[in-house]
């Protein structure tokens, strides 16, 4: 990669950093090299940067499904080692976005000795202010209270976009998957389509529309089905960024299926009964 110590931009405080050690990074000389080298717990804004494992990076990147298709940001870019890892492994492009001037100097000259300058962009920058809704994938190696800051902004990014973080959740949001390096963990979560509300389907059974209720807290989602006046909860209901899914049962107590995609307030999907499939649509009254 054009440097000898693998590491992404972990931020800790003082106190979180008591007792831990490592290595601080190196690279060879680069196109404008002033020198400067990131030296471990070196102080930035607030934060402290901390190094980390290729193979941490490696799994935070593979678990969020980066393609060639992504744009991957990363907010706390360090010496630049995941959005270098995005595009040289996976393909696709990234932007880091780093608050230290010199880091974000090194991170770029890190970015060319990499051969990816033409898919990688440094930002100097705050995470707070600078815009990444454009980001299919977002990474995070920050504090607790920092991923819970940034937590609404997240929350308001498009249906699907995957955010991975290293090391700290975000509190009750619960993971959709975790992954493991050594002794640290990984976090990933899917931003979840607003689903919550009064929703009127074509007949799912019988001539009568069927009205779903459904309740929400990030990506769980539960509710109730009523039709021809007779309501039930709905079984199994599962949320994965806009696509919706869920069971019933029929009159005949018989289950039923009803999946799809979510699309503002319209959901359009298929209902599978009896070994047989036949679209469906619904509206968010």
């Amino acid at each position: 990669m054009g440097f000898c110590r693998r590491s992404a931009a972990l931020f800790l405080t003082l106190a979180a950093l008591a007792g831990l050690t490592g290595l601080t990074g190196c690279a060879a000389p680069g196109p404008a090299d002033d020198g400067f080298r990131p030296v471990l717990r070196q102080p930035g804004k607030d934060v402290m940067w901390l190094p980390t494992s290729q193979d941490m990076v490696n799994k935070l990147l593979a678990v969020a499904e980066v393609t060639s298709k992504d744009i991957v940001y990363d907010l706390g870019a360090g010496d630049g080692v995941i959005p270098i890892t995005a595009a040289k492994r996976f393909g696709s492009r990234a932007v880091g976005i780093e608050y230290d001037q010199k880091l974000a100097d090194f991170a770029r000259r890190n970015t060319q000795l990499s051969g990816v300058a033409d898919k990688v962009k440094i930002i100097r920058g705050d995470i707070f202010v600078e815009d990444f809704s454009e980001a299919t994938v977002v990474t995070m190696y920050l504090l607790p209270e920092l991923n819970l800051q940034l937590r609404p902004t997240l929350m308001k990014m498009k249906p699907g976009t995957r955010i991975v973080s290293n090391m700290f959740d975000m509190v009750e949001w619960t993971p959709d998957q975790t992954v493991s390096s050594g002794d640290t963990k990984g976090f990933l979560w899917i931003i979840p389509a607003p689903v919550e509300g009064e929703w009127e389907f074509t007949p799912l059974e019988g001539s009568a529309p069927a009205r779903l209720s459904l309740q929400q807290a990030f990506q769980q989602v539960g509710g109730t089905l009523s039709m021809a006046g007779v309501s039930q909860p709905v079984l199994g209901a599962h949320l994965r960024g806009n696509q919706l899914s869920f069971h019933f049962l029929g009159s005949d107590k018989v289950a039923q299926s009803v999946k799809g995609t979510v699309t503002a307030d319209v959901f359009n999907g298929e209902l599978t009964a009896y070994g047989q499939t036949r679209p469906v649509q619904a509206r968010r009254r």
